[in-house]
């Protein structure tokens, strides 16, 4: 291209092309802080203007609050600016947002979401408004993580069903071991005490308990079949307030109870579209008072048991708004974090803990719900649901 010059005010050649992109800059960026300061509003501010939804519905006394999701970065980020992306272009939100979540924990104020897609674990900083995306290299790589828990010390252990092993990252994600051998097993889920890691195992359909510090076996539970204390397909688990481990047995369509040596004491659930019955029974989790949380991926929505098996309540449904649930993985419980979530609460709901479901599709990867009591409202006739310790 042959460019025109002309003498400047200061006797040096400027090109008129140059003075054409020099102007069409600035307007671009003028533009772009004017719409930014017009149209970017914050992402609580966003959210809090959302309609409020309770479970069940005003005027019956709420028990629990969809407050919010975590699908990627513009969910997380405060006020990110469309004046970047208005003036060098909007980064590559398929890059960096969730493509197919399974696993999500929570500790310190940051959640972290397993992406079987994605080749790693998403952290939302909710503290720093910060996200990133942990894929780690070398001996840490991870090709299809599942899910993910965190011990007392911060580390992290994500169950990788391409590697078929356990890998450890610790508090600031750095790679630390991993557990398993050719062969050994496929993890689906992993839960820590004390010195000891309780994983389901896909490939022998049981529950395989291992050394913390070595990464030797010290005992297995179950085997095939559909018999108590038996598995077909056993996909996730917990450990619970009452110090059994839960684990739910989606092929038999039930969640089983044993104690922590392995022990059979009784199973909640069975096949059926009835209240206390499963389709496709994923993640469980219990609160404090011993309420179990059974996510049910056909049904699309999670069923409030007590801890005698009598459904309380249920919620979630399939749809397109951000409360809506679209193949629901896991559910955790967290009390630790209520700071974070309490303003994205109907100011009359004071929130007891928050609960936290992956969707492997849809929008709204990661959902938050808040359990509570909505001021003013009648709760006497709430049935109790107190963990009661069972002999062992």
């Amino acid at each position: 291209m042959i460019m025109s010059k002309y003498p400047s005010a200061t006797g040096s050649s400027v090109s008129t092309c140059g003075k054409t992109v020099c102007r069409l800059f600035l307007s671009s960026l003028l533009l772009a802080m004017v719409f930014a300061m017009t149209s970017c509003a914050s992402v609580s501010e966003t959210k809090l203007a959302r309609a409020t939804v309770f479970y069940p519905p005003l005027p019956n006394p709420p028990r629990i609050q969809y407050l919010t999701s975590f699908s990627g970065p513009n969910d997380i980020v405060e006020n990110r600016s469309n004046f970047l992306d208005a003036l060098i272009g909007k980064e590559n939100e398929a890059t960096e947002s969730i493509k197919k979540p399974y696993g999500v924990a929570i500790r310190n104020g940051r959640i972290y979401v397993a992406d079987t897609r994605g080749g790693g674990y998403a952290v939302f900083n909710l503290e720093q408004r910060r996200f990133e995306i942990v894929q780690g290299s070398g001996g840490g790589k991870l090709l299809k993580p599942i899910n993910i828990s965190i011990d007392v010390d911060g580390n992290k252990y994500v169950t990788d069903t391409g590697r078929e092993q356990v890998v450890v990252f610790d508090k600031d994600d750095r790679y630390v071991r991993a557990y398993g051998t050719s062969d050994e097993f496929k993890p689906s889920d992993v839960a820590v005490d004390g010195d000891r890691l309780y994983l389901t195992d896909l490939k022998h359909q049981q529950i395989q308990v291992l050394d913390k510090a070595s990464g030797s076996v010290l005992f297995k539970i179950g085997k095939p079949g559909s018999k108590e204390g038996e598995f077909v397909f056993p996909t996730n688990l917990t450990i619970g307030q009452d110090h059994y481990l839960y684990v739910t047995d989606t092929g038999n369509f039930r969640i089983q109870k044993f104690t922590l040596d392995g022990q059979y004491v009784r199973s909640f659930g069975g096949i059926g579209a009835s209240f206390g019955q499963f389709a496709r029974p994923k993640g469980v989790a219990m609160d404090h008072a011993g309420r179990l949380y059974v996510v049910d991926a056909a049904f699309q929505n999670i069923q409030v048991m007590a801890p005698d098996g009598k459904l309380l309540m249920f919620f979630g449904s399939a749809g397109d708004d951000p409360e809506s649930m679209n193949l629901p993985t896991q559910v955790v419980i967290d009390y630790d974090n209520l700071q974070y979530f309490q303003a994205y609460a109907d100011p009359r709901f004071k929130l007891e803990y928050v609960i936290l479901v992956a969707n492997q599709f849809g929008n709204s990867k990661v959902n938050v719900y808040g359990f509570g009591r909505f001021e003013g409202a009648d709760y006497s006739a709430d049935a109790p649901a107190v963990a009661v310790p069972e002999q062992k």
